[in-house]
């Protein structure tokens, strides 16, 4: 019987804070996280921690990024312009990195200069 109890308990404790992390993300209006990019063949690194959900963000390395790992709660989308637009109507809209997941462009590929959150 106290088995069972300490197992409910614990459930419902780790239910109570997946539901309070996820809020907090939400309500927080921030990645809760941090993204880390790399330009191609570059040792530097700019990393943004719990950035805004909110808005277009540029990429602060001068010739933008090559390289993109999103340790955060949320989703990303990575955009070759500087100010998250979709250069061609016939081409995607940008780049879809999820959560904990990573990407790396393409040697001849242009680097992406801003993201924008998925929330």
């Amino acid at each position: 019987m106290t088995t069972h109890r300490r197992r409910i308990g614990v459930i419902t404790g780790a239910a109570a804070l997946l539901l309070t992390v996820t809020a907090c993300s939400d309500f927080g209006r921030s990645t809760v996280g941090m993204l880390t990019f790399r330009a191609h063949d570059s040792p530097v690194e700019v990393t943004y921690a719990n950035s805004s959900v909110k808005g277009c963000h540029p990429i602060g390395l001068p010739k933008g990024a090559a390289h993109v790992e999103n340790n955060t709660l949320v989703d990303i989308v990575l955009y070759h312009s500087p100010d998250c637009a979709k250069e061609e109507e016939d081409r995607p809209d940008g780049t879809y990195v999820a959560t904990t997941l990573s990407n790396v462009t393409a040697p001849d590929s242009r680097p992406w200069r801003s993201f924008r959150v998925i929330h």
